[in-house]
C-alpha cells in the first residue's frame, strides 16, 4: 500500500524540490526504508547514528506524532499521511525548538506555514488595543499560534459583567487590571509569547510610542475617539490594521494597508454623541466576540504568512441572528483629510473633541467598524 509523505523545506532537495511524494509499507519503518530507497539520503535525514528516529525530527501520522502511536511500529493504511518536521533555527534569529514542533505540528504541516511561516508568526510583534470582548479571543489565538510579542493596551479593571464574553479573565480576577489577568492567561496557554503591558489609556501623547513598537495593530476600541485615533497613527507610523466592532447581534471587520484607505475613508466623520449606543447601553451578544475576533486574528496571521486576501477595500458584515455573512466593497477616498490626494491631517488630534466624547476604556468594540 502507499501512504502519501509531507516532506518539509529543508529536504526537499532530496525529492526534486516537491512538497509532497508517495510511499509504500505497511508501517512507518517500511515507509522510511521505501522513502530512503527512493530518494537516497533521506534516512540520513531522520535517524541518528545508531538507526532510531533522531530527537530533533518529529514523525507524525494523521497530525498525531508517532510517541503517541506505536513509533515505527505504527501501522498504516492507504492514504495515510506521514510528516517528518525538524527543529529548526534561522530566519530573524528564531529557533524551532522541539517543544515548539510539537506545540505547532498542525501549522508546520500545512503549506501555506510551514516551518519558515511559524518562525514569520514566532517573530511577529503585534499591538491588541483592549483586552475586552473582542481583545479576548483575538489575544487568545494569537498566543496559541505563537505570535512572539503581543502587545495589551488597556487601563480598565476586571468588572463582573466583563465575564459573559470577555474570556480573557475570569471570576478571581474581578477587580484585577484586565492587562495582567490576561497576561496570565496568555501565558498559562503558551509561555513561549513575551506579553507586553500597557496599562495605560491610548491618547493623542502616547500612540505614537505604543504603536511604533508593533508591526500590526488590532483595534477591539470600544469608543469612536480611540478608533480615530488608532486609524490615524497607523496610518502615520504606515502600521497595518486590522479593524472590528460589535454590537448586539452586529458585527463587523475590515483590515486597513498603508496606502490603501483608512477608517476615515469609510466614515470621514463620527456620529453625533449619543446617536450610536454602546454596549453598556444596547448590549452585546457575547458569541459574537468569538466570531469577529477570530476573524481578526486570522486576519493578522494572513498578513504575517503573506497568504491568501485579506479584507483590504472590503467590509466584512456579519448579521448573527440571520446568521448571513455581506461584504460590500469600500475604496480609497482621494478627498480623505488623511489618506487622501490633499491630506490635511498631518498629525495627531484632539480627539475628543473631534468626537465629542471623552476616552471611555478601550475594553469592547461596540462602535461601528
Amino acid at each position: 500500500m502507499t501512504v502519501n509523505v509531507y516532506v518539509p523545506t529543508p529536504f526537499r532537495h532530496l525529492v526534486g524540490n516537491r512538497v509532497r511524494v508517495r510511499a509504500a509499507g505497511g508501517n512507518l519503518r517500511e515507509v522510511m526504508d521505501d522513502l530512503d530507497v527512493q530518494f537516497p539520503g533521506f534516512a540520513a535525514q531522520v535517524r541518528d547514528g545508531s538507526g532510531e528516529i533522531a530527537t530533533h525530527i518529529g514523525v507524525y501520522v494523521n497530525q498525531i506524532e508517532v510517541e503517541a502511536l506505536d513509533g515505527e511500529a505504527t501501522a498504516l493504511a492507504v492514504g495515510d499521511e506521514v510528516a517528518f518536521i525538524p527543529a529548526l533555527a534561522g530566519g530573524a534569529g528564531v529557533a524551532l525548538t522541539p517543544e515548539m514542533v510539537e506545540r505547532y505540528s498542525r501549522h508546520l504541516i500545512m503549506p501555506q506555514v510551514g516551518s519558515v511561516g511559524q518562525r514569520g508568526i514566532i517573530a511577529a510583534r503585534v499591538l491588541v488595543v483592549g483586552a475586552g470582548g473582542l481583545g479576548s479571543p483575538v489575544a487568545l489565538y494569537l498566543a496559541l499560534a505563537g505570535v512572539g510579542t503581543i502587545g495589551l493596551i488597556d487601563f480598565d479593571v476586571v468588572d463582573r459583567s466583563n465575564l459573559q464574553r470577555q474570556i480573557l479573565h475570569q471570576t478571581a480576577d474581578i477587580d484585577r487590571p484586565k492587562v495582567e489577568s490576561a497576561r496570565e492567561t496568555l501565558l498559562a496557554h503558551n509561555p513561549n509569547v513575551d506579553v507586553v503591558l500597557h496599562e495605560a489609556p491610548l491618547t493623542s501623547d502616547n500612540a505614537f510610542e505604543v504603536i511604533g513598537q508593533y508591526d500590526i495593530v488590532v483595534n477591539g476600541a470600544d469608543n469612536f475617539a480611540t478608533r480615530y485615533l488608532v486609524n490615524d497613527a497607523c496610518y502615520l507610523l504606515e502600521k497595518k490594521l486590522v479593524d472590528g466592532s460589535i454590537l448586539m447581534f452586529d458585527g463587523q471587520a475590515t483590515t486597513y494597508l498603508p496606502g490603501q484607505g483608512c477608517y476615515r475613508c469609510l466614515y470621514p466623520a463620527p456620529p453625533p454623541p449619543g446617536m450610536v449606543p454602546s454596549c453598556a447601553e444596547a448590549g452585546v451578544l457575547g458569541a459574537m466576540c468569538a466570531t469577529i475576533g477570530s476573524i481578526q486574528a486570522t486576519e493578522v496571521l494572513k498578513l504575517v504568512l503573506g497568504q491568501g486576501q485579506p479584507l483590504v477595500n472590503r467590509l466584512l458584515l456579519y448579521d448573527a441572528l440571520s446568521l448571513e455573512f455581506r461584504t460590500v466593497r469600500i475604496r480609497r477616498d482621494p478627498e480623505c483629510p488623511l489618506c487622501g490626494d490633499h491630506p490635511t491631517i498631518t498629525e495627531l488630534i484632539d480627539y475628543e473633541a473631534f468626537c465629542g466624547s471623552p476616552f471611555p476604556h478601550p475594553g469592547d468594540a461596540d462602535a461601528p467598524a
